[in-house]
């Protein structure tokens, strides 16, 4: 026999799994007569980790799952995620670790502690396949998004989406560069994989427009960064190139990392021959010193941030969705010379 769940329950009343979790935990909003509803209902059909005469252990809300899909080491992530567990351990809410592969493929479910009541809610990382986005999209849980696939309107989001803002700070770069007399642009990131990368496009095809100056298609790489042989179609790109960019604005710092490694092994200095520019200021390649723009997020800030929109969550359940864009500072690591 199939293990009953808050969903069953609520698909028997006709209401939603929030509303059988709130009256679990005798949150308002619900009223009295729905609640004793739910609680015979529960009852009826054997629901084991809730019945009106044993109420549920204090720990099963106090459970936040971080949904991450790419195992990843860099500081900057891992930064972000211990900044999330230390902040909910100070309010008693516990974190949990569960992996989702990088694509979705045929047959996939998602864990059974999404839906089944284990956890209260989740905050969802580095995760970028569609079809894994609309699965966790769907579930009836407070949901925390950093970062989304661009191909899901925001509006069509039921969580609330933490974006790095990208738009206005790339245009601000940008213009910048165009100020100290650079003409030749190129830019290098799939504007696909993630929002904040479409973002960043947009800021740079932005500064270009206002200073009248025409996108270069053959100076913009925009292929997919999942491929696992990115890398070398960086390195391809860079090889075909008819005339070289004097600034080069990569969507993030392991791209610009990898293009600064393209130019060392090619006699190409930078930033003296080239400019190179990223976005997260980690420092964690030997080539943030060279790049003469990157833009610094506070992992810790945003650690923070993210764990005290998820307690919030938990106590406003059904309220409006929000779209929280983080403005971060750009700063030179290294001195960018006039043309």
């Amino acid at each position: 026999m199939a293990k009953i769940t808050m969903q069953d329950i609520a698909d028997a009343l006709q209401t939603s799994r929030v509303t059988v979790w709130k009256a679990f935990n005798n949150r308002d909003g619900v009223s009295q007569e729905l609640r004793e509803q739910i609680l015979q209902k529960a009852k009826e059909m054997g629901y084991n980790k809730y019945t009106a005469d044993s109420p549920p252990a204090a720990s099963k809300h106090n459970i936040v799952s971080l949904v991450v899909s790419r195992p990843d080491t860099s500081i900057f992530w891992m930064n972000i995620i211990h900044q999330i567990a230390k902040e909910l351990s100070k309010n008693n809410i516990d974190l949990i670790y569960t992996y989702l592969p990088t694509f979705y493929s045929d047959g996939y479910t998602l864990p059974g502690s999404l839906s089944d009541g284990t956890t209260s809610g989740c905050i969802i990382l580095n995760v970028y396949d569609l079809q894994l986005t609309k699965m966790l999209n769907d579930l009836d849980i407070p949901k925390i998004f950093l970062d989304i696939v661009p191909a899901i309107p925001v509006w069509e989001i039921r969580g609330d989406l933490f974006l790095l803002e990208g738009a206005e700070t790339i245009r601000r770069l940008v213009s910048d560069f165009i100020e100290l007399g650079y003409r030749r642009f190129g830019f290098i990131g799939d504007i696909n994989y993630a929002k904040t990368n479409s973002l960043r496009y947009e800021g740079f095809i932005t500064a270009l427009s206002e200073h009248h100056m025409e996108i270069n298609p053959s100076c913009c790489m925009l292929l997919s960064q999942a491929n696992h042989h990115y890398e070398e179609d960086v390195f391809s790109f860079l090889d075909n190139l008819q005339t070289m960019p004097e600034v080069f604005i990569c969507v993030n710092d392991y791209v610009a990392h990898v293009v600064n490694t393209y130019f060392a092994s090619h006699g190409i200095s930078v930033p003296d021959d080239v400019i190179i520019t990223g976005y997260d200021g980690t420092a964690e390649h030997d080539s943030h010193s060279n790049m003469s723009a990157t833009v610094l997020v506070d992992t810790t800030v945003l650690g923070k941030r993210l764990a005290r929109q998820f307690i919030f969550r938990l106590e406003n359940p059904v309220g409006c969705h929000e779209v929280i864009y983080i403005i971060s500072n750009i700063i030179h690591p290294s001195p960018c010379p006039r043309r």
